[in-house]
């Protein structure tokens, strides 16, 4: 992985991370937190998406909503353990 392949994945992150953040309320974790979040969640997104055959397409804001949208599963799943 070359240096501007990593500084991408760390922007698509944070990005991710800071979006699931505004849509999963009162959750902030900081620019450091929101990149971790953001790649957690792409992790996610990419071992759940080819299970359940979504396919979102390609380019960098698919790669976005692709992290996005496993962030937010990641920060529903962690207020649900929190509360129970």
């Amino acid at each position: 992985m070359g240096v501007e392949s990593l500084i991408v994945f760390l922007i698509i992150g944070a990005i991710a991370g800071w979006l699931a953040g505004l849509i999963v309320k009162g959750y902030g974790f900081g620019l450091l937190g929101n990149i971790v979040v953001g790649i957690v969640g792409a992790l996610i997104a990419g071992w759940l998406f080819p299970a359940l055959n979504i396919s979102l397409g390609s380019g960098i804001v698919a790669a976005i909503i692709h992290a996005a949208i496993g962030a937010i599963i990641l920060l529903v799943l962690i207020r649900l353990v929190k509360s129970a």
